[in-house]
């Protein structure tokens, strides 16, 4: 068993944390302030090969796999785990609709460049008001009308939905047979017939874009359709399985850069007359979430290989998500303790990790849907 990064992985790392440095720590906190998404740094990303580094160069992407991608989303969200997300959704859950589908090579080639090459975001279509863990209760519908399938529906807490070129849209061309009749549409956001909600007002990601996107009587040519009827449900759970890779490494970028923060500031910061490093219990705590660290660390990267070597990852990838958000929750709530009330300042970052790290426990499936995964293959 090998630990070590390949050269080129240690290289498309670096890139990742110098680019993270240089375009996305300046202005982040004014940012997560403002709620804008830093559009042109997404486009520097795409040009940097980020966005599409899971996916053939034929589709624009960089022809390497997920371990890549999850270190370049790790590096991101260790400062703006907004852009992280952002990120994620993109490349795994768009990107991923369309690749763990039905899509032909010229819809593959038709849908996938423009957004794997930074040119535009993507945007997933599932999860509606009275569908969220159970996303087999979605209701929207596309009602096929000559060569044209005319959709209707409204899909909810849609990160990107105001900023997306393209969504992937989850709708039922056979209601009567509810989940079983879900396809797969990617929608144009141009399309007449499609148009933003709500902008929701977030407690974290608040630099990310999360709306409704509604469809009324929006007509798209069945050329759109890349899950056939039927398909949709496995091509949906089959790319959160993926998503799942994305927010796991998210949750861990909060994690490190969380941790850092902390220990550097406990190094200068003196009370009594000593840095607070140098006190046992903190030493122990910080000991503590050092290895709490590593191993969700360890998690991911078994997740990214197995996805990336053909194994199945739907376990892998349900336990890394659950390890590595939990421990941005709790790394950084010690980290806002530690850092006592300047911890709550805003200037210091941790405050804004620790309200990023909250939702990571909650989408792609909250923990304890994790659970549910984990538990129920090991009595299946």
């Amino acid at each position: 068993m090998n630990f070590e990064l390949t050269e080129q992985q240690l290289a498309i790392q670096e890139t990742a944390r110098k680019f993270a440095q240089e375009e996305l720590l300046p202005g982040v906190i004014e940012r997560d302030e403002a709620g804008e998404f830093p559009m042109e740094a997404f486009h520097k990303a795409g040009k940097l090969g980020l966005i599409g580094l899971p996916y053939p160069k034929e589709y624009g992407g960089q022809g390497l796999g997920y371990m890549e991608y999850a270190l370049a989303v790790e590096e991101v969200s260790k400062v703006d785990a907004s852009f992280g997300i952002s990120y994620s959704v993109t490349t795994s859950l768009y990107g991923g609709s369309v690749w763990n589908s039905d899509a032909t090579d010229e819809q593959k080639k038709k849908f996938l460049p423009e957004v794997l090459k930074g040119e535009c975001l993507g945007s997933f279509g599932l999860t509606e008001p009275n569908a969220g863990s159970d996303a087999g209760g979605c209701i929207t519908t596309a009602v096929k009308d000559g060569d044209d399938y005319i959709i209707n529906g409204l899909k909810c807490f849609n990160t990107n939905g105001p900023l997306a070129r393209y969504t992937a849209v989850y709708a039922l061309t056979e209601p009567e047979k509810k989940s079983k009749g879900l396809a797969c549409f990617i929608v144009d956001r141009n399309t007449p017939g499609v148009r933003t909600g709500k902008i929701e007002n977030k407690m974290g990601i608040r630099c990310a874009q999360v709306s409704e996107v509604i469809f009324e009587n929006c007509r798209v040519p069945a050329s759109c359709k890349v899950a056939m009827d039927g398909n949709g449900f496995k091509t949906a759970m089959k790319t959160l399985d993926c998503g799942r890779i994305g927010v796991a490494a998210q949750g861990l970028g909060i994690a490190e850069g969380a941790f850092e923060i902390a220990k550097n500031y406990m190094k200068e910061r003196q009370q009594f007359n000593t840095p607070i490093a140098k006190f046992q219990y903190p030493q122990f705590k910080m000991a503590e979430l050092s290895m709490k660290i590593e191993a969700a660390k360890y998690m991911l990267y078994k997740a990214a290989t197995d996805h990336d070597t053909g194994k199945s990852y739907n376990q892998s990838a349900a336990k890394a998500k659950f390890m590595c958000t939990n421990v941005a929750m709790e790394v950084t709530e010690w980290a806002v303790q530690f850092m006592g009330g300047n911890g709550y300042m805003k200037e210091y970052h941790v405050e804004r990790m620790m309200r990023d790290a909250k939702i990571t426990q909650i989408y792609e499936g909250t923990n304890e849907i994790q659970q549910l995964i984990v538990g129920g293959a090991l009595f299946r």
